[in-house]
């Protein structure tokens, strides 16, 4: 089983970290509030999409101007 180390806060744990807030945040309001809300879990989903098969991620860049280190280089 593979277990990703846990020292550090590095920038690719960050971007899943708040991308579950969303998710989570999202479908709470969509379940109480407003089922509009539902859209920011659906544009969560797609951006972690293009994530995974291009790179490009607009939290990592936001994250990175800030000084957040990446594990990957």
């Amino acid at each position: 089983m593979y277990k990703a180390p846990t020292q550090n806060w590095y920038l690719e744990r960050i971007i899943f970290l708040i991308a579950g807030m969303f998710v989570l945040v999202s479908l709470f309001l969509g379940l109480f509030w407003s089922p509009f809300w539902f859209i920011l879990t659906f544009l969560v989903g797609i951006n972690l999409v293009i994530f995974a098969l291009t790179g490009f991620c607009i939290m990592a860049n936001i994250l990175y101007k800030l000084g957040v280190k990446s594990r990957l280089k």
